[in-house]
């Protein structure tokens, strides 16, 4: 009777140890995805120390020109940034495996209606240059965004500087200037100022220009 309370002992006690064992190495996959959720994503394709790739990136185009392209979305039209002349527009790098790019792209949605009767859209572009176009559909579905998604030709990115950090975005005015970049998933209030920002930059230099 001794040896099989012991033994009872000893079983009790292996399987707290397995179940902490797999307890603590949920706590720490569940903690990591948490700071994935709301951190930048890191994407080193230069294989340079991503603690220095971000002075060199951010800020590159703010008060310069965005660079033009043509682009095929998921219908296999041609869209290019000129035809969205005269309209403040986010220009959003973002790919389907990025977690904090999915994780906005809903409220990207949701400015593009607030502020559509100010011309306001959105442009994202899909950095899944292996991915096939039924992939990147699905992640847009079930993102519940209906803008313009565009296909990389695998140079725009390299033109904007995106091709170390995901998401990136480029607020641009009417007139075809940058006047935001962020890089990295930002707060929702942070999206909608920056996007305050570039309409009512295009306003004041459109209104400037009638006087």
């Amino acid at each position: 009777m001794r040896k099989a309370v012991v033994l009872l002992v000893m079983v009790v006690g292996i399987s707290l140890m397995l179940w902490s064992g797999w307890h603590n190495l949920r706590e720490r996959k569940l903690a990591m995805q948490r700071a994935n959720e709301s951190h930048a994503v890191l994407v080193p394709d230069n294989g340079r120390d991503s603690a220095q790739q971000g002075p060199q990136v951010e800020g590159m185009l703010t008060g310069k020109a965005a660079p033009g392209f043509v682009l095929t979305n998921l219908d296999g039209k041609k869209v290019s940034l000129g035809d969205y002349k005269g309209r403040p527009v986010l220009v959003n790098f973002w790919a389907t495996w990025c977690a904090p790019c999915k994780l906005e792209m809903p409220w990207f949605e949701e400015f593009r209606k607030q502020y559509a009767s100010q011309g306001f859209e959105i442009l994202g572009i899909t950095d899944d240059a292996d991915a096939g176009k039924d992939v990147i559909a699905k992640a847009v579905q079930k993102a519940g965004v209906s803008y313009p998604i565009l296909l990389t030709d695998g140079k725009i990115e390299k033109a904007y500087g995106a091709t170390d950090y995901l998401p990136m975005s480029f607020y641009v005015d009417r007139n075809g200037v940058v006047v935001e970049e962020t890089a990295g998933l930002g707060t929702k209030d942070e999206i909608e100022a920056n996007i305050k920002k570039a309409i009512a930059s295009g306003n004041k230099t459109v209104a400037a220009g009638g006087e």
